[in-house]
């Protein structure tokens, strides 16, 4: 590759430590994914020995000072911003990472990419396709890597799942189902936060839980082209996140449902919910092919569902096979513990940081198994024309890119 990351050249990116070089980190949100992202940056260099780049978390921001400044204690961070704006233009910043609220992915990303810097991008990417198209545009411009953090690719099991669809095992795929169901939201006096505010996160249950699994769909069994869809939201107002004894309207779906119809003749369907009693986080995907099934469900996220007939040698015994996702030859298991010692759903974003580091790097693609800003319009796209289907009552909505 050329001597250069980004608009940094690899001699100036040189850490103390010999030839591997550090990319500087600037976070914005200090939060749950502030949280994850940390946490991923600071385990990424000694799980992936050696590691194509130290991260070196030079900033983070947030618009309250005092919790900003108490997660850059937290976390290592040399520096805290209350304005995103004077971090996106920050020379010592390389990377450029969003894990703040829905309404402020668009415009931190935008300036970051044509200040030079490298950016991944929670998910859903935009809060609809026209903002996410905005992103897209901007990256592909200033010519950085870029990816959203669809961190459900980086589990060893949907990895492996790809492989078997990808090597033909399970012949032509018929059927493509998941459901991803929380219950988080079931109490009505649970107050009016920002995921529940169509202006600031675009959609409800559909952008939060339902862009994964339509990310997954398309990771595992192509383009959708078209849906049918239904939304419903059950609790129409909420008390008040800010000012005691009031109430605020819930403008966003609490749960929706969607036919899907892929390009390849695969038939879909589609189901999230933050109205699940006594699901926490079940996030679950079964496809069946002429030739064999898979299933995997997040909750149990080191097991992967196997049903191949033909390879079976007894046919008397023939079933679904609950497989361990842990030995040496699973994706990314190489780098972790000996078999049946499970990884946990943190460790996915080391698995997604290492990868976009060593693409920034070594100048690899982030795609076909990261998501792209791309991934990320294209989901947002399949998610305005589910918000289209049901707004009509359900028929049907073609997609287009």
């Amino acid at each position: 590759m050329a001597d250069r990351i980004g608009f940094v050249t690899m001699g100036e990116a040189r850490s103390a430590e010999g030839e591997i070089p550090s990319l500087g980190v600037g976070m914005l949100g200090y939060a749950f994914m502030g949280k994850a992202h940390s946490n991923a940056f600071i385990k990424m260099p000694y799980i992936f020995w050696p590691p194509p780049a130290r991260p070196k978390l030079v900033a983070i921001a947030g618009r309250n000072q005092a919790a900003t400044a108490e997660a850059a204690r937290r976390y290592g961070y040399a520096k805290t911003y209350q304005r995103w704006q004077d971090m996106v233009t920050d020379p010592e910043i390389q990377v450029f990472d969003n894990g703040a609220p829905n309404d402020l992915h668009a415009e931190p990303c935008i300036a970051a990419a044509e200040a030079g810097k490298h950016v991944i991008c929670e998910k859903p990417l935009g809060r609809n396709a026209a903002e996410s198209k905005r992103m897209l545009d901007a990256v592909t411009k200033a010519g950085v890597k870029h990816a959203c953090a669809f961190n459900y690719r980086f589990v060893p099991a949907i990895r492996l799942a790809r492989d078997i669809v990808d090597a033909g095992k399970l012949g032509k795929i018929r059927h493509f189902r998941a459901t991803y169901l929380q219950e988080w939201i079931t109490d009505p006096e649970f107050p009016a936060v920002w995921r529940l505010q169509k202006a600031r996160a675009g959609s409800g249950v559909l952008g939060d839980l339902g862009a994964h699994i339509i990310d997954l769909a398309r990771y595992l069994v192509g383009e959708p082209k078209t849906v049918n869809a239904l939304t419903r939201t059950f609790i129409t107002d909420r008390p008040s996140a800010d000012t005691p004894g009031k109430r605020e309207k819930v403008d966003v779906d609490d749960a929706f449902v969607a036919l899907v119809d892929f390009a390849s003749g695969t038939l879909g369907t589609l189901e999230a919910s933050r109205f699940a009693r006594g699901r926490k986080n079940a996030n679950r995907i079964e496809i069946n092919g002429e030739k064999g099934s898979i299933a995997f469900n997040l909750e149990r996220l080191n097991e992967l569902e196997v049903y191949l007939p033909d390879e079976h040698a007894s046919k008397e015994l023939v079933g679904f096979t609950n497989i361990s996702v842990t030995e040496s030859y699973h994706p990314f298991w190489n780098v972790w513990w000996p078999h049946g010692h499970v990884i946990g759903w943190e460790h996915l974003f080391v698995h997604e940081v290492h990868h976009f580091f060593d693409a920034i790097v070594n100048d690899k693609p982030i795609a076909p198994h990261g998501a792209t800003f791309e991934d990320g319009y294209r989901a947002s796209v399949i998610c305005d024309a589910i918000l289209a289907s049901a707004a009509s009552g359900g028929s049907q909505v073609a997609i287009a890119y």
